[in-house]
């Protein structure tokens, strides 16, 4: 009987310990200021790169360095996709992204991979998936991320397939395109320490 109470005592304390340490879970978030950060995307052609710009319309990331979770979304809105060709943007937006149906193109994290700093720089690895013309795909993203104070910056470069995911390839028969777009994000916001107990459950 005195080693069952033992146990249980040990057991009891387990757990207090571990409930203790989960309300005092910290996890970082990163609220991305839309003024103050860019997407901006280019496509590879047969005579020339074509440049344009989407406007972000909101940005929270949420980071446990701890457990590896990883939650919030980047919205970005279609509808403002341009690039200084008013018929190429109108083509774009109707034949390609088909943005009455679907005008946000949003990235959802769910894992990351590395610390987020006090201060200072550092490089994380963010796995989610993006959401593109209604269709959700799996992205590995590298994040390096600059803290200062309770600024963080960020800018991120990526590549989306996007013929492989299903959208239109615009080519013509006397233009040829990129089957893939590059994206590069400017991040400008604030970031701030959270308790987390639900995720550290």
């Amino acid at each position: 009987m005195q080693g069952m109470a033992s146990q249980v005592k040990i057991l009891f304390c387990t757990i207090l310990l571990l409930s203790t340490a989960a309300l005092s879970a910290q996890e970082e978030v990163f609220q991305l200021d839309p003024s103050k950060s860019e997407v901006s995307w280019t496509l590879g052609a047969a005579l020339h790169a074509v440049h344009g710009t989407f406007q972000l319309k909101s940005g929270t990331l949420r980071f446990d360095s701890k457990t590896g979770i990883a939650s919030g979304e980047l919205i970005v809105d279609a509808t403002t996709g341009q690039s200084g060709n008013d018929t190429r943007d109108g083509k774009m937006k109707k034949d390609i992204l088909e943005t009455t149906k679907f005008p946000n193109i949003v990235f959802e994290p769910r894992h990351v991979n590395g610390t987020v700093p006090q201060s200072g720089g550092s490089q994380l690895q963010l796995q989610g998936t993006m959401t593109l013309h209604g269709e959700s795909h799996p992205m590995t993203i590298v994040v390096p991320l600059q803290v200062n104070g309770n600024q963080a910056f960020a800018d991120v470069h990526f590549v989306v397939p996007y013929v492989e995911w299903g959208l239109k390839n615009p080519s013509t028969l006397f233009l040829r395109v990129s089957k893939t777009v590059e994206i590069d994000v400017h991040a400008a916001g604030t970031m701030t320490a959270q308790s987390s107990p639900a995720q550290s459950r």
